[in-house]
Formats: C-alpha cells, sequence, structure tokens
C-alpha cells in the first residue's frame, strides 16, 4: 500500500477507483479496441481533496504524467512545474495466461489502459505531456507493419547465453553488450532461431513499446534504454560494428529521454478526456527514472538502493564502463550515471530475519559503535560487484549469542561493500561520492543510515522522492518545456 504524500502546499485523501467489468484497450496496430472481460486488480490512488481539486495550481498551469512500469507492477505520478504531486496510483500487472504462460503483452497494456483510467479525471485536462520508463533490456520484436509481436517478450533477467558468443565476436572487450542479458544478446538469440520472414521486424525495448501505444510512431527509442543493445550515447550513434550486422535493420531511431515524439493519438486522447496539445515524450529505464526522483543533480551526488540487492548509481562527469564488474554507464545530458549493483542486501536479511525482529534490533544498536564482525553477506553462492566472483559464498559467521550484535554486524558488512563500491568507481576513473541519497526498503532504517554515513565517512540521507513514476513525471515535464522553447 502506498503511503499518503504530505506537501506544504496540497493536502491529500485516499480514493478508491472501481474497476471497470470491460474497459477499453490499444489494439497491436496502436488503435483502440474492445477486449474480453478480464478482472482488473484495484488501484489506490491518492489526489486532492474535493472541493477544491487544483491545490497549488495557479489559472493556466499544467500537470505532467509519469508511469513507471517495474517487474510486477506499475504505477503513476501526476506533477506540477514545481514537482508536487497531485495525484498517483499503483496497479499489479494481471497475469493473463497464453499457452500456459503469462501473456505479458496482454498485461502490459491492460495496466496501461488502467492506469490512464485512474487519473482523476478533473485532472486529465491539465496534463501537457507524458513519459514512460519500463525494465532495462526487456526487449519486443514486432511486424513493423501489422504492429503484432513475432516473438513474447524477452523479460530484463532473461539471458541468452546461446548468443554470447557471437556478440563478443563482434563488440569490444568487457562492452556493456557482453552479457547474455544484455538486449543485444536477445537480439543475436531471436535472429538465430526465428525463420519466418525478418523484413518487417523491428526492435522495442518495453517502455518505446508502451509509449508506441500512445503516439503511434513507430521505432523511437532513448539512449539510456538504447544502452544495452551497443548505442553509444557519447558519440549519439549506433557503432559501426553493429551497424555492419544483418539485425541492425531493426534497431530503433535514438532520442534524449524526455524528447517530444509526437501528440497523444486521437482515439486515446478522446477515450480518456486528454487535452489536444498533450505531448508524448521518450522515457527511461525504471533504475535511471528512480534516480532522477532522488532530483541528485550534481557531480559527486549518488543514490544507494537498499532493496532485495545493494545498487548504487552515481553521477559523474567520467564515462565508466567495465563489464568485468557489471559497471556501465548511462548518459545524463553532459553528464554520466555510472552504476554497479552487488548481490548483498536486503535478501540476506530476510532470510535470517522477519520484518519486525529487524525493527526490534534495529533499535537497540548503537550505530556509532563500530562492529568488529566481518562478514560478506550473500543470500546464495555468487558476487558482481564491487567483487566480480561467481564463486563467492556467502560469509556469515560466526554468529555471536546477541542477534543484536549479529544484525550490527551484517548491516556494518553491507556497509562496508557499499564503501568498496564507491571506492571502485573511483578507481576505474569516476567522479568521487560526496553525498548519498538512500531509495528502497533500507532507507527506512535509521540506525542503519547512521552506521553507512560513519562507513562511509559522507553524509547520507533518505531521498524525498524515490518512486520512478515521480522520475518519469519528471521527463515529461522536461519535453514539454522544450516544446514551448
Amino acid at each position: 500500500m502506498l503511503s499518503p504524500i504530505h506537501h506544504p502546499t496540497a493536502s491529500f485523501q485516499f480514493l478508491w477507483r472501481p474497476s471497470l467489468p470491460k474497459h477499453r484497450c490499444c489494439s497491436s496496430r496502436g488503435g483502440l479496441c474492445d477486449i474480453a472481460r478480464k478482472p482488473r486488480p484495484k488501484t489506490m490512488i491518492f489526489a486532492s481533496r474535493e472541493g477544491n481539486p487544483e491545490v497549488g495550481l495557479q489559472v493556466g498551469e499544467r500537470l505532467y504524467l509519469g508511469m513507471d512500469f517495474g517487474t510486477s507492477g506499475a504505477r503513476f505520478a501526476l506533477i506540477d512545474k514545481r514537482g508536487t504531486i497531485h495525484a498517483e496510483g499503483k496497479r499489479e500487472y494481471p497475469l493473463y495466461k497464453s499457452k500456459d504462460t503469462i501473456d505479458w503483452i496482454d498485461s502490459w497494456k491492460s495496466t496501461l489502459l488502467s492506469l490512464l483510467e485512474d487519473v482523476p479525471f478533473h485532472l486529465r485536462q491539465l496534463i501537457a505531456s507524458i513519459s514512460i520508463d519500463g525494465t532495462s533490456a526487456t526487449t519486443i520484436i514486432i511486424d513493423s507493419t501489422t504492429g503484432e509481436p513475432l516473438w513474447r517478450p524477452f523479460l530484463y533477467n532473461e539471458s541468452c547465453s546461446d548468443a554470447l558468443p557471437k556478440v563478443k565476436s563482434i563488440a569490444p572487450e568487457n562492452h556493456t553488450v557482453c552479457a547474455g542479458s544484455s538486449t543485444l544478446c536477445k537480439l543475436v538469440s531471436w535472429w538465430n532461431v526465428f525463420d519466418s520472414n525478418k523484413d518487417s521486424a523491428a526492435l522495442l525495448h518495453q517502455a518505446d513499446w508502451l509509449l508506441w501505444l500512445l503516439h503511434g510512431n513507430l521505432g523511437v527509442t532513448d539512449y539510456n534504454n538504447a544502452l544495452k543493445v551497443g548505442y553509444d550515447p557519447e558519440l549519439e550513434s549506433y557503432p559501426p560494428w553493429l551497424l555492419s550486422q544483418p539485425y541492425s535493420k531493426l534497431l530503433p531511431s535514438v532520442k534524449a529521454p524526455g524528447s517530444p515524439i509526437g501528440f497523444l493519438k486521437e482515439d486515446v486522447r478522446t477515450q480518456y478526456a486528454f487535452p489536444k496539445d498533450c505531448v508524448v515524450c521518450t522515457g527511461t529505464t525504471d533504475s535511471i527514472a528512480a534516480f532522477l526522483a532522488a532530483r541528485a543533480t550534481q557531480p559527486g551526488k549518488a543514490v544507494t538502493s537498499l532493496g532485495s540487492t545493494l545498487a548504487i548509481k552515481l553521477l559523474s562527469t567520467s564515462r565508466i564502463e567495465d563489464a568485468r564488474y557489471g559497471v556501465y554507464s548511462h548518459r545524463l545530458d553532459d553528464k554520466w550515471l555510472v552504476g554497479g549493483a552487488s548481490n548483498t542486501g536486503g535478501a540476506v536479511l530476510r532470510q535470517i530475519f522477519n520484518d519486525e525482529q529487524l525493527e526490534n534490533l534495529s533499535e537497540q544498536i548503537n550505530p556509532m559503535k563500530t562492529s568488529p564482525l566481518d562478514y560478506y553477506p550473500l543470500p546464495t553462492v555468487g558476487e558482481r560487484f564491487p567483487m566480480a566472483d561467481p564463486k563467492m559464498a556467502p560469509r556469515l559467521h560466526p554468529r555471536p549469542e546477541s542477534d543484536v550484535e549479529y544484525l550490527h554486524g551484517i548491516l556494518e558488512s553491507i556497509a562496508r561493500i557499499e564503501a568498496k563500491a564507491y571506492g571502485l568507481l573511483k578507481e576505474l576513473g569516476a567522479t568521487p561520492v560526496e553525498e548519498v541519497f538512500t531509495a528502497g526498503g533500507g532507507a527506512k532504517n535509521g540506525k542503519w543510515t547512521k552506521i553507512r554515513e560513519r562507513v562511509l565517512g559522507l553524509p547520507v540521507s533518505r531521498a524525498i522522492q524515490t518512486e520512478a513514476a515521480y522520475g518519469a513525471a519528471l521527463l515529461a515535464l522536461k519535453g514539454a518545456q522544450q516544446c514551448v522553447q
């Protein structure tokens, strides 16, 4: 369940919007068509109180809609030019089945239309622009003439190791695409097994495809999503070693995130009562959108996400790429977002303690005291960053009699891994970290924040906004500002 939003210029209440028994859906071609009745999960909406629907809005002021399509569900956030949230909500993906597998295409499509319905009706006419983020390397290959998918979607965490030798033979050493889960490996794997005519095939990322349903201009992506298919954001082009391959004809054109693509299609606009001048803008990946939400805009600012794993992203003036550690850089305007992810994190804690134990034990920890325990907490064998060792075993012993001391040791050991990760990025040439904002469930643990602050020797605080949908809304705002310049 989402928490209510508190903002000095606006007040909010819970509004339940009931699921409709029947809804209209974008067809594969991008039009609207009735689909069979399917149960849809409820969503919780946060909207301004009735009687004063445009709290904090000036006459003629516009709103900006961002949508986040994550691993298990989707969210929307509606903001004004100051970043104030006027509505937000979420949906879990309905798990439609097709031949005993989940039909993700229908699920994502249905969820997109559900979110549009969930935007409070009285705010829709104020929306100037829309942007969407999706999971990185989630890949959809469609027939460009019909809009029909030619293959089931390749999900973000799916590895196509069969294509890895071919990709490594054409790409530079340690390139980002040299991983089985890269978009390029998925494209090559499909190319090698699909026997039918490929002349009309086109590759889209999840965010591209969802945005296409709204604007209708096929074959447009952003340079964050395009990174793992081989696009070079520094040169602003696909490299020659990729363009020389026969499947390069499937690649979409690339724009900066938050660039206007086109107006919202008329059938979508009229169905949901959006304004005629509503512009659809390029999106980004979910992790980049979450970073944007934290508003870390200066080099040296970083976001650590403490979820099931520990992921860090650092804004840098230098681009860093090293596939040995899973380190790669996303372009953010004239800067670089350098990132890496460790297998340590909350998943280890959940194997040992439940939520109540974590809360009670954490309260008893003295965060200013150094723990003598030296662990390397991992949920299973294998680490990727800041040490690339697929055979590394978890180290969680010796276990003291006191659970407080044990939890203290684990939390501090994870903090040491975080410090080593930022140290590695510096060694590789990134801008040194100066301040860390925290996202994810671990951000709620104040004692852990104090431990990390001591171990890192840096200011550490919880990011005010952490939802990727908020970051996508900021991209929509960016796109709208380009339209009026």
